[in-house]
C-alpha cells in the first residue's frame, strides 16, 4: 500500500459532483448483504437481464456489503456516507451458489484506491460469498494538484489528460487529508 493510501478500514469520502449527492434519499441506500442467503434472495428478485450485468456496490462504514442496480450512483448506494470500498461487482451461479465473478474499484464518486481490496474481501468473506483473490479490473485514480482534475491512470501513464503534467504516484484524490482523517 502506498503511504498516501487510506489504510484498510479507514474509508473514503464522496468526492463526486454535488448534484449526484442530491440523489441520496433517506432509506434509499443499497441492499445490505450479510450472508450468501441475502445475496441469493436479492439476485433471485432481480430481473434476469439485470443479473447478467455488474452491480454497483459499496462496503459501508460498518464493513457491510451493499448492492444496487448497475446504473445507481455509489453515493446513493452508500446512503451518502463514507465507504471503505466502492465499485462494480458481477456474479455467476456455480453449483447452486452465487460467487463474485468480476469486481472493480471503479467509482468516480469515491475514487477508491486499489488498496481498498482487503475491505471488499473481508465483507465478502464475512458474508460467506466466494470471490477472487483481488480486483479483476483495478482502476488507478489520481488528482492533479494544480488543475484539481481527477484522472484514471491507463497503462501506467501517470500524465494528466487535462493539463499534460505528471500525476502523483501515491493516491491523493481526497486532497490533503491524512488517512486517519478519512472516516
Amino acid at each position: 500500500m502506498s503511504p498516501a493510501s487510506p489504510a484498510p478500514g479507514l474509508g473514503y469520502r464522496y468526492v463526486g459532483p454535488g448534484e449526484l449527492r442530491a440523489l441520496v434519499r433517506p432509506g434509499g441506500a443499497g441492499r445490505c448483504v450479510r450472508s450468501a442467503a441475502d445475496l441469493r434472495d436479492w439476485l433471485r428478485a432481480a430481473p434476469p437481464g439485470e443479473r447478467a450485468e455488474p452491480f454497483t456496490y459499496v462496503v459501508d462504514g460498518a464493513a457491510v456489503l451493499r448492492l444496487a442496480p448497475r446504473r445507481s450512483e455509489h453515493v446513493a448506494c452508500a446512503g451518502g456516507g463514507p465507504v471503505l470500498a466502492a465499485g462494480e461487482m458481477g456474479f455467476r451461479e456455480e453449483s447452486g451458489r452465487w460467487r463474485v465473478d468480476a469486481v472493480s474499484n471503479q467509482s468516480t464518486g469515491y475514487c477508491p484506491d486499489t488498496a481498498s481490496w482487503p475491505d471488499v474481501a473481508a465483507a465478502l468473506t464475512a458474508a460467506g460469498i466466494a470471490h477472487p483473490a483481488g480486483f479483476t479490473h483495478p482502476v488507478v485514480f489520481r488528482r492533479r494538484t494544480r488543475c484539481r482534475e481527477v484522472n484514471i491512470v491507463r497503462e501506467g501513464d501517470f500524465t494528466c489528460v487535462f493539463c499534460d503534467a505528471d500525476l502523483p504516484r501515491a493516491w491523493n484524490v481526497d486532497g490533503d487529508r491524512k488517512p486517519a482523517d478519512r472516516r
